[in-house]
């Protein structure tokens, strides 16, 4: 089973990396809607939910599926940091204090399975 978890959260990782992927996207201008939406950018980010989609079902084979919200939730922090570095968006008290919350929520569940 501890192989599929970590498979679970590859593709949470994964999942994290293509939203960034599509939100770096969105901030560049195109000259045209066609080529808003079909740019190597987005195309790849596509594909990497679909790679993330296949890996979840993969993977909840074998994990609980009470289990699988609370690994979901480490998308938050992996995109958040992410966010941080890439995208240059800065960490306020409340999102600092939701993303703690989330790590002991985590933490708390993981040490109760």
């Amino acid at each position: 089973m501890a192989v599929s978890i970590i498979v679970l959260l590859i593709s949470v990782f994964i999942s994290a990396v293509s939203q960034i992927m599509l939100k770096k996207s969105a901030q560049k201008q195109y000259g045209s809607v066609l080529k808003e939406y079909l740019n190597p950018l987005v195309i790849t980010a596509y594909g990497m939910f679909f790679v993330s989609t296949i890996l979840t079902i993969v993977a909840l084979r074998v994990v609980p599926l009470s289990l699988q919200p609370i690994l979901e939730s480490t998308s938050y922090i992996y995109v958040s940091i992410m966010g941080y570095f890439l995208l240059k968006e800065r960490f306020t008290k409340r999102k600092t204090a939701g993303l703690v919350c989330i790590l002991l929520g985590v933490m708390i569940y993981s040490v109760n399975y």
